[in-house]
């Protein structure tokens, strides 16, 4: 059967999700320019998904509002499964995706690593450490919650490795950098494959 050409149709999702805890508003575009409008209530969470959307290139509106009083776990949370769904949603049936990315993300003297399969089967593997509670005001154990909670929201396989490094700062940027430059070249168009789905299961997931 001969593989048709990519559509130019759009490739956005929005999500709106509204809890006792949450008030989230979000809307993605993969095929964007990396433009941003974030505000979550915890800055250095805003500056890492400014940092997602610039080097991902994909636009990211994201307005959350939470019960930051009580702590900053239901923001975090509910804001990365709100993007991983919108994310999910742009992509549709996934047809003619790269599918795979990986990166390695230097920042001075921390160097990290990533790899991902969107592949419909949500797993993370993360080996990372932090030495600080708290970069700014966010709490660095929930780092990896939400990755953890992209990737089980967006349907992504996803492994995230510390080589090494020393500043937390670097260490987290590092991360989230890696893990936009992998996301783009995963969601990104294949010519080639036109609108084949990339599996030989003709779908993803399951």
């Amino acid at each position: 059967m001969p593989i048709t050409p990519a559509q130019t149709y759009p490739r956005t999702g929005s999500v709106e999700r509204n809890t006792t805890e949450t008030s989230i508003a979000i809307s993605v575009d993969l095929d964007g320019t990396g433009a941003y409008d974030v505000s979550t209530g915890i800055g250095f969470l805003d500056h890492m998904v400014e940092q997602f959307s610039r080097h991902s290139l994909i636009d990211v509106t994201m307005k959350v509002k939470g019960d930051l009083h009580v702590d900053q776990h239901h923001t975090t949370e509910d804001s990365a499964i709100a993007l991983g769904q919108a994310i999910a949603q742009a992509l549709g049936d996934k047809a003619g995706i790269g599918r795979y990315g990986a990166a390695y993300s230097p920042m001075d003297e921390t160097l990290s690593r990533v790899a991902l399969d969107i592949s419909g089967r949500p797993y993370l593997v993360w080996k990372a450490k932090f030495t600080q509670e708290k970069l700014g005001e966010w709490d660095t154990e929930l780092i990896e919650h939400w990755f953890h909670s992209v990737s089980q929201s967006a349907g992504i396989t996803l492994h995230m490795e510390l080589l090494y490094g020393t500043n937390n700062h670097h260490i987290c940027e590092s991360l989230y950098k890696g893990f936009a430059r992998a996301m783009r070249q995963a969601v990104e168009r294949d010519p080639r494959k036109g609108e084949a789905v990339p599996s030989t299961k003709g779908q993803l997931g399951g």
